[in-house]
């Protein structure tokens, strides 16, 4: 299946369907390189939230979890005690899962011990990132190589839900794969969104 063509003439990834916070995703952030440090942590602890949800699920709650977890500030998170685990455990604004809320905290402390998250991350890519040509979304694999060497490097330093797919859902989201269909209006700007 191609591109979706869409009301407003331009054509999108089918994934997006027609629901206007979903479309915005899309449009502005998915896909985008991301250099940011701390976008980066929040980005790859919401796609650990989303396993075995529905993305759109996360994006809705996506202000909430940025609330309860302090902006994503890890050096806050570092901190959590088991009181503030168990107020987030009540905060019917996120994704009440022990698991994935106590791995958050882990997170947080693997990701305080590497100085530059985001150089860590773009040198799996040489810095830039790696452009796809796909033409139908039965074309985009749930996971890579790549995807699976990262998330290994990424569980021995002590980080929790970050399986091959979670990742690899991670680097497409933060632009280190552009996986915008070649057909959406979006690729080529992407493509060309990428430093250096």
């Amino acid at each position: 299946m191609t591109a979706l063509r869409h009301a407003d003439g331009l054509c999108r990834c089918n994934w997006c369907g027609t629901d206007a916070l979903y479309v915005a995703y899309h449009d502005e952030e998915w896909g985008v390189p991301e250099y940011d440090s701390r976008a980066l942590f929040e980005k790859l602890l919401l796609d650990g939230f989303q396993a075995g949800l529905s993305w759109i699920t996360i994006l809705r709650k996506r202000d909430n979890f940025r609330r309860a977890f302090d902006g994503f500030d890890a050096e806050k998170m570092a901190r959590y005690t088991p009181e503030k685990c168990e107020a987030l455990m009540q905060d019917s604004g996120i994704v009440r899962n022990r698991l994935k809320i106590n791995a958050s905290i882990s997170n947080a402390q693997a990701y305080l011990a590497i100085p530059d998250f985001s150089t860590y991350l773009w040198n799996f890519v040489d810095g830039r990132p790696v452009q796809n040509r796909i033409r139908s979304m039965s074309g985009i694999p749930a996971k890579t190589p790549l995807a699976e060497a990262i998330s290994k490097d990424l569980q021995k330093r002590g980080f929790r839900f970050v399986g091959p797919t979670i990742v690899y859902a991670f680097m497409q989201a933060c632009g280190l794969v552009n996986d915008h269909l070649v057909d959406c209006h979006r690729h080529e700007e992407v493509k060309h969104a990428a430093k250096g």
